[in-house]
């Protein structure tokens, strides 16, 4: 829709930067100008960030005012990020409890923005954002779309949850603001199904987007239902933008064959903001700019030597009325100490490892990813797909969904083979379904821990 697109960039975003302040645009310009920096003038603008942050923080935040006499007895002799790690981890559980300690003193929550993340590996958290912190989001966004030419306003088709708390007045009027204002439509994320490909199928078609964005999952759900049926878009898209789970290499390549567009990775979570984008060279660029990231041992908490995957710990550098300093958001990663070719100079993540959710116990003690699951099966042609929840380190359920026409008996024997290789001597139930459901949001969860993470080795 060109002319959709053309009068929100050429207007609305005008009247929204003048009658409501809006300043979307000039973050993502700052962005822009800073990813040509030197590293190091990067990571000195950083630092004062942290800086300033730290000196609200620990005046103005109760949460965090006991920390106000060591943050002036150190002084300038120690390097803010240096002061952070004093500072104890802030995890999920903590923070829903003590919510109201985070909120700064003063800060009127009724002229805040309400937020809470979806809950789908456990209780919402709710949280507090000011629109400034929500535009610089939106800014990260915006600039790590325009490395594949994709500009405000231009039309996409997102594969996403829906809005089905909403009353059908409320959801008319959720769809024509998504249409309308940001010109983009929605196909739900849980209700994908081969009886209703070839429609949605149309329905982009009629729309003509330049990008499509959805769950990792749910766009490669759509695309091996497309493959199965034989469709194909039939027009050009810039990319296909995943987010909000990891992408896994198997799902990358079917949503690359089905679209047949750059597939382009986008890191983020409601409650850590846009963290990094997939450059066109492949790289996954940390925006510096917004905030500071810590790799810890998931048990020790201990920071971890560049390269080696932890625990993320998140630092927003510009919420200020409600600042979660060492915020766990729940992900495994790890930081490169590689530059990138593309000319981008912002910080490089060398590897996104899933959530801690997904970290399997072997009954040696030892920590293994759930992504194992998926070296194991992804080559396999009989299972469709599949899900493996540990409830205890000796005990797991493998769910699996079989090909119609390609499944091979022997197939199953080398899955159970190479769970026990990981993990030990567990008691695996088999159990063949017709589909693995989604959470409500329209996310799949393909591997599953409900028991603790710390256990004390077990012999085999």
């Amino acid at each position: 829709m060109p002319l959709t697109g053309s009068l929100i960039r050429n207007v609305q975003w005008p009247l929204m930067e003048r009658f409501k302040q809006n300043r979307t645009r000039v973050y993502m310009h700052d962005l822009r100008e800073a990813q040509a920096l030197s590293v190091e003038n990067l990571k000195s603008r950083q630092s004062a960030k942290l800086s300033r942050l730290l000196e609200h923080a620990v005046h103005h935040v109760p949460a965090y005012t006991e920390f106000a006499e060591e943050w002036h007895a150190a002084g300038n002799s120690e390097e803010p990020a240096r002061f952070l790690q004093r500072l104890p981890q802030l995890e999920k559980s903590r923070f829903r409890e003590q919510a109201d300690r985070y909120l700064t003193i003063g800060a009127n929550p009724g002229e805040l923005i309400p937020n809470r993340t979806g809950g789908s590996t456990g209780e919402p958290t709710r949280f507090f954002l000011d629109r400034p912190t929500v535009e610089r989001y939106e800014a990260a966004r915006w600039l790590g779309l325009s490395w594949y030419g994709i500009r405000i306003g231009d039309p996409s088709v997102m594969i996403w949850g829906s809005p089905i708390e909403l009353n059908r007045q409320d959801a008319r009027r959720y769809q024509l603001k998504e249409r309308w204002l940001k010109n983009r439509l929605m196909i739900p994320a849980y209700d994908l199904d081969q009886s209703r490909i070839e429609e949605h199928v149309r329905t982009i078609r009629r729309f003509r987007p330049v990008y499509l964005y959805g769950y990792a999952s749910a766009l490669a759900l759509f695309a091996e239902l497309m493959l199965q049926a034989g469709l194909r878009l039939g027009f050009p898209l810039k990319a296909v933008v995943s987010t909000a789970e990891t992408l896994h290499d198997h799902q990358r390549a079917v949503i690359t064959e089905a679209f047949e567009a750059p597939v382009v990775n986008e890191y983020g979570a409601r409650d850590g903001g846009i963290i990094a984008y997939q450059c066109p060279a492949g790289s996954m660029h940390a925006f510096s700019e917004n905030c500071y990231l810590e790799v810890v041992d998931p048990v020790a908490g201990e920071p971890l030597p560049v390269g080696e995957v932890g625990v993320l710990l998140v630092t927003d550098l510009h919420n200020r009325v409600m600042p979660r300093l060492r915020y766990q958001l729940g992900d495994m990663l790890a930081l490169s100490s590689q530059n990138c070719t593309c000319g981008i100079n912002y910080p490089v993540l060398q590897e996104i490892d899933g959530r801690v959710d997904d970290m399997f116990v072997s009954m040696r003690g030892s920590f293994v990813h759930g992504h194992f699951i998926n070296h194991i099966i992804r080559n396999m042609e009989s299972f469709r797909t599949f899900q493996l929840v540990q409830h205890e380190p000796d005990r797991l359920t493998l769910r699996l969904v079989k090909h119609p026409e390609r499944f091979r008996a022997d197939d199953e024997e080398k899955v159970l083979q190479g769970i026990h290789s990981a993990l030990g001597d567990a008691s695996i139930r088999l159990e063949y379904v017709e589909h693995i459901p989604p959470t409500p949001s329209g996310k799949t969860r393909y591997a599953i821990r409900e028991c603790p993470l710390t256990v004390s080795p077990r012999p085999e």
